[in-house]
């Protein structure tokens, strides 16, 4: 494997970790490669800054602050935690750069409000990630192939957490690692929500490595219940924001209203959105993937504002002039409420198939290791002075009294109009029915018998 460095080490300023170092060639290299350079186009919490008016940075920053991060940790356990034999569970730094790579490219198969873009085209960031590491035709997959043949596999198999090594992926991957590091941290900069801000140096610190993969010392442990508290504290205040879910709803069905057009044979010219067509037909390749970014999205969605179609015109308007759905919490027990709620907003005048929906939001701020689980989990390892490991939650209450409870929220959906005074007399009785059902913001019965149906 061939390592090149930079004749001089090349700084990024960063206002999360004031310079990003960069000392090899194919680090720098990677980052100018177009395909890279897309993720400045691409925001790194989609439609939140319609909450948060600061959001606007990229996944470009937050991959530079990944691969900071990574760098940090290796040059920690460079320094203190040095291979001095083959299979002693210390660090051997001839893993760096495969680590590097792995972490400044884990994000970069991210699609334009990307999450939302997932759910309504059924396409899967993290496989288009691993696609353009290893398809031969881009530019990323010539520049690692640069540093070995197989090197490509190799940061790829890290992003599919099937390297070897579980030290460098749980760098990138695992309940505490630089992925969540950099974007809890970077979130809450541009959010502006300062109980999102833990103590990255210390975390840094306490962290090693051992067979299994990274631990953290015993008089670290209060460093990393603050990480899980901020994290927890982020998702119930950011990341799972009210407006911005129902932000996201206006543009899953502004999206939905254009692919139904569009199968209809009503998009025509010049309404007729080229780059997602593939994406209607579900028939797109690679290169039709990475023409797209925010502002592909939001130019079709300018267009679509003259559209003579009067869904596709509101929807368009609705996102691109922040005119969210409301919304109100709503439990099992009133779940049966939802048929008439939006029977309500279907007499009031608005296509309840459209102006309205159901959205969740749960998240589990830590869980303990379950191997029988679909997808488990690597659990925080602390580890004591004698070198044993005790998982967090049996050394922290705080941890503890968080393990595998599942916080978040259920909503439905509707039209601002419905919690406002009709200008027709006519419409009277069914916004006050509406609201009736309406208690400090969740969907409450009008009755017993009602609740009892």
């Amino acid at each position: 494997m061939e390592v090149k460095y930079l004749p001089r080490e090349k700084v990024l300023r960063d206002p999360v970790h004031n310079y990003i170092h960069v000392r090899h060639q194919v680090i720098m290299d990677l980052i100018n490669t177009p395909e890279f350079q897309r993720l400045r186009r691409i925001k790194q919490l989609g439609v939140a800054s319609y909450v948060f008016q600061g959001a606007e940075h990229t996944r470009f920053t937050h991959c530079l602050g990944v691969y900071e991060i990574t760098r940090q940790m290796c040059d920690n356990f460079e320094i203190n935690y040095p291979s001095v034999k083959a299979g002693d569970g210390l660090w051997d730094d001839n893993e760096r750069l495969v680590a590097l790579c792995a972490a400044l490219l884990h994000d970069l198969g991210h699609g334009p409000y990307s999450h939302t873009f997932e759910h309504i085209f059924g396409t899967d960031h993290e496989a288009i990630t691993r696609e353009i590491i290893t398809n031969p035709s881009t530019n990323v997959y010539r520049v690692l192939a640069q540093v070995d043949s197989d090197f490509p596999a190799k940061v790829a198999s890290v992003i599919d957490h099937t390297y070897p090594n579980p030290q460098v992926v749980q760098m990138i991957s695992s309940q505490i690692d630089a992925d969540r590091m950099d974007y809890l941290l970077r979130d809450a900069y541009n959010t502006g929500t300062k109980y999102g801000l833990f103590d990255l140096t210390r975390i840094l610190r306490v962290m090693r490595p051992y067979a299994g993969g990274i631990a953290f010392e015993a008089n670290g442990m209060h460093a990393v219940e603050d990480y899980i508290v901020s994290r927890f504290q982020m998702y119930q205040q950011v990341y799972f924001h009210p407006v911005s879910r129902g932000m996201e709803v206006v543009l899953t069905h502004l999206l939905t209203r254009a692919k139904e057009l569009y199968e209809d044979n009503q998009l025509l010219d010049p309404y007729r959105p080229e780059l997602l067509i593939p994406f209607f037909e579900q028939e797109f390749n690679l290169q039709d993937y990475l023409k797209l970014d925010d502002g592909v999205l939001n130019t079709y969605f300018l267009y679509w504002q003259d559209y003579p179609d009067p869904l596709l015109q509101d929807f368009a308007n609705r996102f691109l002039n922040r005119k969210p759905l409301k919304s109100i919490t709503f439990m099992p027990a009133t779940r049966r409420l939802l048929p008439r709620m939006r029977q309500l907003v279907a007499d009031a005048g608005f296509d309840p198939a459209y102006y309205t929906a159901e959205n969740d939001s749960f998240d589990l701020p830590y869980d303990q290791y379950d191997p029988s689980s679909a997808n488990p989990k690597t659990q925080i390892e602390i580890m004591q002075p004698d070198g044993t490991l005790e998982e967090l939650s049996t050394l922290s209450a705080l941890v503890a009294a968080i393990t595998g409870k599942s916080t978040g929220d259920t909503r439905f959906y509707f039209p601002k109009a419905m919690l406002g005074t009709p200008t027709d007399d006519l419409f009277a009785p069914i916004y006050a029915e509406f609201q009736a059902h309406i208690l400090n913001g969740s969907l409450i019965p009008q009755n017993l018998e009602e609740l009892d149906q």
